[in-house]
């Protein structure tokens, strides 16, 4: 098992990866039946683009159910200039709220009013208008991509004809840590600014340096090497300078990531004798277990910003691999989340803390989902035979 699941912390993104979708298309969906209750809306735009967007948004997101007519609220978007959209939200013959948004586009600008309406008619933040960075592979060369979360505005971020692995943003969105082997030949950790695509070596120990991921302040860097002979996890400043080792075991350690309030990490270990989950304080001390008890093999957490308690993660069940939540609050009991029919992987949250973004992965292809975590309904957001894997999201 130590083997592994240190080919997992070396090379687990290799296989998850690959071209990149077109700016527009139909998205499918996996429906889970379920009781969970809708808003009914009905979603209008002034034009036909804005309409289309309008509607792809609503489509996917789990708390809203689009109704040609006599929904609890009627959204309306109207082009309101350059990069400008407007969105008028209505209850019966009632103006419940009307706002302009910018943004870098009429689709951002869209997205962004859609946003609005999701927080001013429901308790949950918006999630439309994240920027989406992810693995692209075009024979076997893995590249950085960036998107927004439907692969609208697709830009290439790398071009070192080499693999890169498990881009993750900067807290202010301008800047992204990957791994990459591209310049020697073994995994060393790189930073981007992606206005000027200027590169920067951020660390480069002997041996593996990976999953390199910031605190939520942005002061401070978690990530994984084995330079000292076993991979451990190190914390570092926002220069990848004063790296600090965090854990001292024999166990094979990986993908950390801070909780919402920088004070915690959660991480994977085979301590146990398989791969679980593990918290300790981010400036180092005991470790605890977390009590999944759901499978033999848990990796890849992620943290909810958007609810503190959740953890999601990939986990094994059978001879595949769902995503799976874990609830810090003992209120309900670590769950399946996902019912793909292929495996399930690379689990992110969505900033209102129900929605996450993962890889589905068959034996030819590799897609990305949208997964509302409340009803288990998935939303395809890449074209059918699209190989593209390794997502992370940032929040406007």
């Amino acid at each position: 098992m130590q083997n592994s699941l240190r080919f997992f912390v070396a090379c687990a993104a290799l296989s998850f990866l690959a071209p990149v979708a077109p700016a527009q298309r139909d998205i499918g969906t996996i429906n889970v039946n379920t009781d969970i209750k809708t808003i009914p809306v009905k979603v209008s735009g002034s034009t036909p683009e804005l309409d289309q967007l309008a509607n792809l948004a609503f489509r996917a997101h789990g708390r809203y159910r689009r109704v040609p007519s006599g929904g609890t609220y009627d959204f309306r978007f109207n082009a309101a200039g350059a990069n400008q959209v407007q969105v008028v939200i209505s209850k019966g013959s009632a103006q419940v709220a009307s706002k302009t948004f910018a943004g870098t586009s009429l689709r951002n600008a869209l997205f962004r009013a859609a946003d609005f309406a999701v927080e001013s008619t429901s308790d949950l933040k918006g999630f439309f208008a994240s920027k989406l960075a992810f693995i692209v592979d075009r024979g076997g060369k893995m590249e950085v991509h960036t998107g927004d979360l439907f692969f609208g505005e697709v830009r290439q971020i790398t071009r070192d004809n080499s693999q890169a692995l498990k881009p993750r943003f900067s807290p202010d969105g301008t800047k992204l840590l990957y791994t990459s082997y591209f310049r020697t030949h073994s995994p060393d950790i790189y930073l981007i600014d992606l206005a000027s695509l200027q590169r920067t070596t951020f660390v480069s120990f002997k041996g593996t340096n990976s999953s390199a991921q910031f605190s939520p302040n942005g002061q401070q860097v978690a990530m994984v090497l084995s330079g000292e002979g076993n991979p451990e996890i190190y914390v570092s400043n926002a220069q990848g300078r004063q790296v600090s080792r965090r854990t001292r075991t024999s166990a094979v350690e990986a993908s950390p990531c801070f909780s919402p309030d920088g004070s915690q990490l959660v991480y994977t270990s085979d301590a146990a004798g398989g791969p679980q989950l593990y918290v300790m304080p981010a400036a180092g001390g005991a470790a605890r277990r977390l009590s999944t008890n759901i499978s033999g093999y848990c990796a890849e957490p992620d943290w909810s910003r958007g609810n503190p308690n959740l953890i999601a993660f990939t986990m094994r069940i059978g001879k595949g691999y769902q995503i799976a939540v874990h609830d810090l609050s003992g209120r309900t009991p670590t769950r399946q989340v996902s019912k793909a029919p292929s495996d399930a992987l690379d689990p992110v949250w969505l900033a209102d803390g129900r929605h996450l973004v993962y890889t589905q992965r068959s034996p030819n292809a590799r897609s990305l989902y949208l997964l509302d975590t409340e009803t288990g309904r998935a939303t395809l957001l890449t074209a059918e035979g699209v190989q593209v894997s390794e997502p992370t999201v940032h929040a406007p």
